[in-house]
């Protein structure tokens, strides 16, 4: 599995050296498309909007309880191709911050995790 290389400062398309767009391959693919599947708002997939979390009507300015997010985000951890199983590690609230993180596993038996 591949996918488009993103920054993980400013989640933007990266160059490889030739000046082509990069692409990351498995195991990082994976994670990258894990993390992009918890920061899709829903609505915002343009060719999908069923897809993504509903934080400005359920998260965003709300206090949901911390099983609700847990669930959000397992979700669509489980909605990338070859992840087959995730696990969610939230931290306590600090500063209507929401920590934590992904850990998952893919078809291939692969272990990885992602910082919320």
């Amino acid at each position: 599995m591949k996918t488009l290389l993103l920054d993980q400062d400013t989640w933007d398309l990266l160059l490889d050296a030739e000046g082509n767009v990069a692409l990351a391959t498995e195991p990082y693919a994976v994670a990258q498309d894990v993390a992009s599947a918890v920061k899709l708002f829903e609505g915002e997939l343009w060719y999908d909007t069923s897809k993504g979390i509903p934080y400005f009507s359920q998260v965003l300015g709300y206090l949901p309880p911390p099983s609700l997010l847990y669930t959000y985000f397992k979700n669509a951890a489980l909605t990338v191709p070859m992840v087959t199983t995730a696990q969610v590690v939230l931290n306590p609230l600090q500063d209507r911050t929401v920590t934590g993180k992904i850990q998952f596993t893919d078809s291939t038996g692969a272990k990885g995790s992602v910082n919320i």
